[in-house]
């Protein structure tokens, strides 16, 4: 792994809801994020299929871990602004893919389009997520934002 390939860092340190999911990082560098979920009963609603939540959740996990490593070489680090999935696809059993790119990339915002697969490579669901770059020493929720590798996800 190089600074080029953030995920075996990630992996090595998951936590909280990445952890829970059973998200891994593929890839992770400043220019493409790609993860993997293996789906399981936590990820479903009631009729089987996967929430929506995780869809979205999971696009604006890459995205951020995107948005996080381009911004970490300025010291800066992320929040997410805004989410807009859409569902296209159910999916029920298998293991999803999910690739986010940034869109555009600018001092204050940067924008990212991700995209989750499931195994026969068709399209479940699309989104973009909007991230706002925060500067050295930041609060997010009342607390200084740490900028490391391993809080990227």
């Amino acid at each position: 792994m190089t600074m080029d390939d953030l995920s075996a860092v990630l992996n090595e340190n998951l936590d909280g809801w990445n952890r829970t999911m059973g998200l891994r990082f593929v890839r992770a560098t400043g220019d493409e994020v790609v993860a993997e979920l293996e789906i399981g009963p936590q990820h479903h609603q009631p009729y089987g299929i996967v929430h929506g939540g995780v869809y979205c959740s999971v696009i604006e996990t890459v995205a951020s871990v995107g948005a996080g490593i381009h911004a970490l070489s300025e010291g800066r680090s992320v929040v997410g602004l805004e989410n807009s999935t859409s569902f296209l696809r159910a999916a029920r059993e298998g293991k999803l893919t999910i690739t986010a790119r940034p869109l555009t990339r600018g001092h204050r915002t940067q924008v990212w389009e991700g995209v989750v697969a499931d195994v026969d490579g068709k399209t479940c669901a699309t989104g973009r997520v909007r991230i706002l770059c925060l500067e050295p020493g930041a609060a997010i929720a009342g607390v200084t934002a740490e900028v490391k590798p391993t809080k990227l996800a």
